[in-house]
């Protein structure tokens, strides 16, 4: 009998893939990289997708709160999120409460003495059906949108590189 991929089981289910990642390096210290994607205000400026995330409580730790607007063109949708792992100058991430998704930074050194920044959207569970059928009504389905949140965050690692070299 043939296995089954899990992640292809969950795609058929709801066509949601359950890791999105993207990764870039940068000549400047994981400590710099660090100190930007771990205030989570920061977002605004570096996603194409997050208008503002209001931070609840100070500093950034473990359990933290944010509300979060989403805008893409004239559709504006507002999230809630709380941060589920950190692991300071490691790993950020934070859990969208409205769409069970988990959206994360991890950094690693590399040989050159830069940082790798890896992002990812994690989606364990799938997402919420209300996401489901709101991707798929208003957002052009799950696979253009995966494709988009993908070209996003590829922006957001290139708008942090920057930031931080030139810091």
């Amino acid at each position: 009998m043939r296995r089954q991929d899990p992640a292809v089981t969950v795609l058929r289910m709801n066509d949601v893939l359950p890791l999105i990642e993207e990764t870039i390096e940068t000549t400047a210290p994981r400590v710099r990289v660090w100190a930007l994607v771990s205030d989570l205000a920061n977002m605004s400026r570096w996603s194409p997708q997050v208008w503002k995330t209001i931070v609840r409580e100070r500093p950034v730790q473990l359990g933290t709160r944010t509300f979060n607007i989403n805008r893409r063109g004239l559709l504006v949708w507002p999230t809630r999120s709380k941060v589920v792992r950190f692991e300071p100058h490691h790993e950020i991430a934070f859990r969208i409460k409205d769409n069970f998704t988990i959206w994360s930074f991890l950094l690693e050194d590399t040989e050159s003495g830069g940082t790798r920044i890896t992002q990812r959207r994690e989606a364990p569970d799938g997402v919420s059906g209300i996401s489901r059928t709101l991707t798929r009504r208003v957002l052009g389905g799950q696979a253009p949108f995966q494709a988009e949140l993908r070209e996003g965050m590829q922006q957001t690692l290139r708008r942090i590189r920057t930031e931080a070299e030139s810091a």
